[in-house]
């Protein structure tokens, strides 16, 4: 069985390797080849397919964009905090000195 997996995997990454289109069947190709489940798989590519549809891209770049939105946003905050801390505590010290 597990050669004939073996197999199944070298047969897909040479034949479909230049078909951009046809690579979205490649993950489910693989998660029917190893676990045998059907229907994990058809739940993957429509996942897949979904969230191509919905946003243009395929699942990794859009996780990749979204893990990026949050660090930027995350950097934003913290500056912006600096920011805040050091105009009220410039202020605190006016305050004290009249």
């Amino acid at each position: 069985m597990k050669i004939l997996n073996t197999f199944f995997v070298i047969f897909v990454l040479i034949f479909l390797s230049g078909c951009v289109q046809t690579t979205s069947l490649l993950g489910p190709g693989v998660t029917i080849a190893t676990t045998g489940n059907v229907f994990q798989a058809g739940l993957q590519y429509g996942a897949n397919t979904a969230i191509k549809n919905e946003t243009g891209k395929d699942v990794f770049s859009h996780v990749k964009d979204k893990v990026d939105e949050k660090k930027n946003e995350k950097k934003f905050y913290a500056e912006f905090r600096l920011f805040l801390e050091k105009r009220i505590n410039a202020t605190r010290k006016k305050f004290i000195t009249n």
